[in-house]
């Protein structure tokens, strides 16, 4: 057996530093985060080399008392908590003590600070753990941390690290995420010489948005504010039209602090179902304010890994004001012209949808329980200037129209529907008021039969249709381990399948609204369909599954339908909750303004 021994300071310092210190922008972190406890509103951030060369951050904080400094770079120094009851009331981002001496375990650190009361401020250097000066200077109020070589003294590490332009890539992510959780903090960060990111400081957190993210962003977004008794979530929310491949556009924040939780990302991901493409995921910046003793932040060392007290209350409070808020707003796509026109391969000018964005004036926070129109148009962009925002509305002929005064679905606004006529038998032509609204009768008539269908489902009513005779259908050993997963679920949407010997299933009945489908081909489809879930997954997502199947029953592109069939139809979708989306979350509806066709006959310059 090998001798048992105590690992000298120098190692364990080493050791620690993997925990907290994984790379540049794991640093840029912590340094960022001391630098808000401290109260800093201007932070600035200059990395070199992708952050291997040179870190550093200067901010205009409390600064750090002398005779504190030595105590700062010692493992497990805190100013943050006095005991262990503390950690459950955090409100600090950083807490645990470990950032400063893990950085200066693998690094040459140097430390420039001042604190408003002192008459000169100090500069302290440390490498490797090990301290090599103190001395007075002449500085201003606040903290500059530089940190120089990282990983010199551990090459190993130092060899994991990527490219420089993918390292500065990770710490671009880290000051935007941050620069999102505090709007009233300006921050600057520059990458080799060159400014990356300059937000204003001014509390506004859309013209932070816009800072990181640019105009086409920013105009397509929905404010978001609603509290109950358990949160608050404020932020937000991406128009489908900006709905990404992947999560990178999904930001949470729980008490100012950016985390990663399956919980949240469950809740803003599920109330989006039916208003986007499905396989897309939503752009969102959220921020959750919650009792600090309701949240353990003490999860993890990199502190983006958080515990609620009520998994279960917390989904529900999100998913109710998510899907609140993105209800509440008339969502037709629209046509557009000019700078929104694309070039088709032979040169000639193509249609394109886009969405109508809300105007960017200044307003006062909406209440959660008024619901208005929400149909706008695109301001143009203007250029930042200190202390206004960098997008706001321009006066022009655009912005003067009258918009109507009834959402188009209302109930008002359909009995001065005129439906003009039928284009490729697939598509409805509708005039109202000034505006030319396009439906897609396939899309209609599937998201009409889906709710038909899951309002069914949910009130337990069967009605199945029997099958004569019954569809023989033999299946796979996986598709029958999926079958008897799901057999009960089968049976409560109208299906009714019986065991017929060996590997062979009876179909004799199935939900009346799928009778036109064909069965084998609906049944196999839909056992693959689930397969793909996992064995854990929620009678929600079951039921979705299986609702979707009424795609298959709804009215192809191509199948004329009389004017009081469309009538009918168009009836039923104005009378959704969401009649924008069928439920693949492609769109129902399209719309052209008045103002864009006379602009395109030149009846407006």
């Amino acid at each position: 057996m090998d001798q048992i021994r105590l690992l000298d300071k120098n190692t364990i310092d080493k050791i620690a530093a993997g925990e907290v210190v994984d790379r540049p922008a794991s640093i840029v972190k912590e340094l960022v985060e001391n630098s808000i406890d401290a109260g800093a509103d201007s932070i600035s951030v200059e990395i070199r080399g992708g952050g291997i060369e040179l870190i550093r951050i200067t901010d205009n904080g409390s600064g750090i008392p002398k005779d504190q400094i030595s105590l700062a770079f010692l493992r497990h120094s805190t100013s943050k908590i006095t005991d262990a009851s503390d950690i459950s009331f955090i409100h600090t981002l950083g807490f645990r003590g470990e950032a400063l001496s893990s950085i200066a375990a693998v690094s040459r650190t140097q430390l420039c600070t001042k604190t408003k009361d002192a008459l000169t401020g100090t500069i302290y250097k440390i490498s490797g753990g090990e301290e090599e000066s103190v001395e007075d200077a002449g500085l201003p109020d606040g903290t500059t941390m530089i940190v120089r070589d990282l990983f010199y003294n551990t090459p190993a590490r130092r060899k994991f690290l990527k490219s420089p332009q993918t390292e500065a890539g990770y710490v671009q992510d880290v000051v935007q995420r941050i620069a999102l959780s505090h709007p009233r903090t300006a921050f600057k960060f520059t990458v080799n010489g060159s400014v990356r990111l300059s937000t204003a400081g001014n509390g506004s957190l859309k013209d932070t948005i816009y800072a990181v993210f640019g105009r086409e962003i920013t105009s397509r977004l929905l404010e978001l504010e609603d509290s109950d008794q358990n949160l608050s979530l404020s932020g937000f929310l991406g128009k489908p039209e900006i709905a990404r491949g992947n999560r990178s556009f999904e930001f949470f924040f729980v008490n100012g602090r950016y985390i990663q939780d399956r919980i949240i990302q469950k809740a803003l991901e599920e109330a989006y179902l039916g208003y986007q493409m499905k396989g897309t995921f939503p752009f969102a910046v959220l921020n959750l304010t919650m009792e600090p003793e309701l949240v353990d932040v003490n999860v993890h060392p990199s502190k983006m890994e958080i515990r609620f007290f009520d998994n279960e209350t917390v989904f529900r409070s999100i998913y109710d004001m998510i899907r609140k808020r993105i209800t509440r707003r008339e969502s037709i796509p629209s046509f557009t012209f000019g700078k929104d026109a694309e070039k088709t391969s032979s040169g000639r000018e193509e249609l394109r949808p886009s969405y109508i964005p809300e105007p960017f004036e200044k307003k006062e926070p909406e209440s959660p329980q008024v619901f208005r129109e929400e149909i706008f148009y695109e301001a143009a962009e203007t250029p930042m200037k200190s202390g206004i925002s960098s997008y706001e509305s321009v006066n022009t002929d655009r912005d003067q129209q009258t918009l109507p005064k009834e959402l188009f679905v209302s109930r008002e606004a359909r009995a001065r529907h005129r439906i003009i006529g039928e284009l490729f038998e697939t598509y409805w032509i509708v005039e109202y008021q000034d505006a030319l609204y396009i439906i897609d009768q396939h899309a209609a008539h599937e998201k009409v039969l889906y709710e038909k269908f899951l309002k069914r489902i949910r009130s337990e009513e069967h009605f199945a249709q029997k099958i004569l005779p019954a569809v023989i259908i033999t299946l796979t050993a996986a598709e029958e381990s999926v079958y008897c997963r799901y057999a009960d679920d089968f049976r409560k949407t109208g299906f009714e399948i019986e065991h017929f010997g060996g590997n062979e299933y009876a179909l004799s009945a199935v939900p009346a609204d799928l009778y036109s489908v064909d069965h084998k081909i609906l049944f196999l489809e839909m056992l693959e369909d689930l397969g793909e879930l996992s064995s854990g997954s929620g009678p929600e997502i079951m039921t979705d599954r299986i609702a979707t199947a009424a795609c298959k029953a709804a009215v192809k592109g191509g199948n004329h339908l009389s004017l009081s069939e469309a009538n009918a139809l168009i009836d039923e979708l104005l009378g959704l909750e969401n009649p924008y989306n069928c439920p693949h979350g492609r769109p129902t509806i399209l719309s052209m303004s008045k103002y864009e066709l006379e602009k395109k006959f030149k009846r407006i310059v």
